[in-house]
């Protein structure tokens, strides 16, 4: 089997799911000049429910490093709907993470590693991006995490 981005997604059993439709008036991406800009993604888990709560709060780092890496799931359906193909993605360029955190909650880094591990583990050094990981007080839905991207892209 080739090594590219969908082969190892398969290798660590993940399926892509279709990729989210917007819950209000934006659109899912934004190509301009090689770059997709990727609409905040919130965590759904394999059977379609949200992964609501709040870090430091009723959810650990392990519980929010979850979260994370289903909503970068969700980065990749969005990414594979737009471009019709992983092998396409040049590179993550930056990951926004937003973790719906209790005030005294500080290891919001460790949470966005959940996606974080993902993206290199499924496009290797072209998953190494830039990043914010930044507590907020709540979230769309109750979701515990929200993850925006921008990828580079090959045409």
């Amino acid at each position: 089997m080739t090594d590219t981005p969908a082969s190892r997604l398969a290798a660590l059993g993940i399926t892509l799911p279709v990729a989210a439709a917007p819950a209000a008036n934006y659109v899912p991406t934004v190509a301009v000049d090689g770059l997709l800009h990727i609409s905040g993604q919130i965590p759904f888990a394999e059977d379609g429910s949200l992964v609501r709560g709040r870090l430091g709060d009723g959810m650990d780092v392990a519980g929010g490093q979850a979260a994370a890496k289903r909503c970068a799931i969700g980065v990749m359906a969005q990414i594979q709907a737009a471009l019709g193909d992983l092998g396409r993605v040049r590179r993550i360029v930056k990951l926004g993470v937003f973790v719906a955190s209790h005030p005294d909650f500080t290891d919001q880094p460790e949470v966005a590693n959940g996606a974080s591990d993902l993206m290199v583990a499924v496009f290797g050094e072209a998953g190494r991006h830039a990043r914010s990981a930044v507590g907020v007080a709540v979230l769309p839905r109750g979701v515990a995490v929200e993850i925006d991207a921008i990828v580079a892209f090959q045409d």
